[in-house]
């Protein structure tokens, strides 16, 4: 039986707007925060609701017009609770409802013990009613959290704790099966902790073995040891020194990577015969590429096949005239191409030809369960960065796309790909409305599981990805945004976003976010999971890695039944 003590009672109220409760006098109004959680008991169902708003009521105008002096105590203290009154704006967003004679499928057996219901068990579901005139309203306890979020130890999910409710110490879960099944995103403006909620939800994934990551990593942030945001000088463990055996790093900066005491680095280099012209269009604006230029690269590439721009680094004038006067190209667009072009040959990773197929050894890396950390080092400006990652993406995307149709015909365990997740930063450079559809990142998020591949977007902007791709976006894992523009993109493709905006908007600018998506049963505020010593401890003790192949075999077989074979 619910022992807590009621805080306030529902005065009205609708489905689509949400319920206002009116405190008890008792209650002070401070102790309401936006983003709290609290639970309606109606008569068969108790409601699981956000705080969206706070606000002061008077029973009398004449009260404002005429109100008391500071220094009467007594007069405010008669006041309070039947003149004066606090109310709070609730957004139910899950029901308890009890059970017949036992639960359908898809449905949560929450075993809670229930005023109205004593020992029956509870099913969590979606809101569809409200409950009636002076419903009491209490704080949620650690057993709703329990019921809604579950346990990180749950041996039926790959749960995993990320944070805890910004006013009670209990962990809230994200389910990593369903966060791998789609395309995701961490937002927040700059020193908002983005990279510290990157590496939670990486090392999660690794742990809990829930997929394969491939992180391109812009600033070195991820492989190895990073500095921490603060005063004093720090550094935060990075996954390869959490997870040794489990995480390689690659570099397309070798000399900054052994700087850094990485020496087990995989060096990584791009050949000119592996950029297509669809990677040029990416990088149009970093090295000013008109659009003829473009549109004759297509001429070059159509006449030289892969080794087009090697054979354009070499042309003279002579034979780019004459190049022109048999293929109708414009000789002063090809001159200005190769003229930029040459950029690309300053970059540290560029080679004229590679021997050696460095894509294929990081497929290689990923088939057998390890995860990837691609570093640039020096090697981080935008032109750089997006040329490097839109060529290995899409040659990774390229060789999944044919595992999973081979999957597919011989419906065999052994044939499943990994599933794999690429990391990526400043998603809106790829992501935008002018290149979503021109880079591979794009195709991949409109995709979403069909070739096991998805997205993890870390970005600032979100509102510079396009509406199409954020719609895409499963889970959405948000810090505190000021830009309006942005708040309006998180919440694109979300029913009932607008009460959640005061919620994003009052977040504090270090260690909180708001979660919501396919991967959490309803939007909630935490305070994000600290990444520090004793995380280090926790997330170092792993059982996963003594599984036998026989529960590997098993998972398989599982995740087959999933996709209805």
């Amino acid at each position: 039986m619910r022992e807590m003590r009621p805080l306030g009672s529902v005065i009205q109220g609708s489905l689509s707007q949400g319920l206002e409760v009116r405190l008890h006098p008792d209650v002070l109004v401070e102790e309401m925060r936006v983003g709290k959680f609290l639970v309606v008991q109606g008569v068969r169902s108790r409601f699981f609701c956000m705080l969206t708003d706070v606000a002061l009521g008077m029973a009398s105008q004449r009260i404002l017009a005429s109100p008391p002096e500071p220094s009467n105590v007594f007069l405010q203290e008669v006041l309070a609770g039947s003149g004066t009154y606090g109310t709070v704006d609730l957004t139910p967003m899950l029901m308890f409802t009890p059970t017949d004679e036992g639960q359908t499928e898809g449905q949560i057996d929450s075993r809670i013990d229930d005023p109205a219901d004593a020992g029956a068990p509870l099913q969590l579901l979606p809101v569809k009613t409200i409950p009636g005139h002076f419903s009491q309203v209490y704080d949620a306890s650690e057993r709703d959290f329990r019921a809604v979020f579950g346990w990180e130890d749950d041996l039926h999910r790959r749960n995993f704790a990320i944070g805890e409710p910004i006013d009670m110490a209990v962990p809230i879960c994200i389910d990593l099966d369903r966060f791998v099944e789609r395309s995701n995103g961490i937002f927040g403006k700059s020193g908002t902790g983005k990279s510290f909620l990157t590496r939670l939800i990486l090392s999660g994934i690794i742990r809990k073995q829930a997929a394969v990551n491939l992180i391109f990593d812009m600033h070195s942030e991820y492989g190895w040891e990073a500095v921490s945001e603060g005063k004093e000088f720090s550094t935060v463990k990075g996954l390869r020194q959490l997870f040794p055996a489990q995480v390689q790093i690659f570099t397309l900066d070798a000399e900054s990577t052994k700087r850094r005491g990485v020496y087990d680095a995989q060096e990584l280099y791009i050949s000119f015969d592996q950029i297509d012209v669809e990677d040029l269009m990416l990088i149009s604006r970093e090295l000013n590429l008109s659009e003829a230029s473009l549109e004759n690269a297509i001429i070059l590439r159509n006449e030289f096949g892969s080794s087009w721009i090697n054979r354009l680094l070499q042309l003279n004038n002579e034979e780019i005239q004459e190049f022109c006067e048999v293929k109708m190209g414009s000789k002063s667009s090809i001159m200005a191409l190769q003229r930029k072009l040459t950029r690309l040959a300053e970059l540290k990773y560029i080679r004229s030809s590679c021997p050696h197929n460095y894509v294929s050894q990081i497929l290689e890396t990923i088939d057998a369960g390890k995860h990837v950390v691609i570093e640039f080092g020096s090697q981080s400006n935008m032109l750089s960065y997006m040329l490097a990652t839109n060529v290995i993406a899409r040659r990774i995307h390229a060789s999944y796309v044919k595992k999973a149709d081979r999957f597919l015909q011989s419906k065999n365990p052994c044939d499943r790909p990994r599933p794999l997740v690429l990391t990526i930063e400043e998603a809106h450079r790829f992501l935008d409305p002018a290149t979503a559809r021109q880079t591979i990142f794009g195709v991949i998020a409109r995709e979403m599981r069909k070739y096991f591949v998805t997205l993890l977007v870390v970005d600032q902007r979100p509102s510079g990805i396009d509406n199409e791709v954020m719609s895409q976006v499963g889970t959405r894992i948000t810090a505190l945004l000021n830009d309006e523009k942005d708040i309006d993109a998180i919440f694109t493709g979300v029913s009932g976003g607008q009460s959640l905006r005061s919620v994003l908007a009052k977040l504090d600018s270090k260690q909180q976010a708001l979660l919501l998506g396919h991967a959490v049963p309803m939007p909630v505020v935490v305070k994000t999971r600290p990444y520090d010593a004793q995380f280090y401890r926790e997330i170092g003790d792993t059982a996963w890695e003594t599984m036998s192949d026989a529960a590997v075999f098993k998972a398989a077989e599982s995740a087959i039944a999933d996709l209805g074979f």
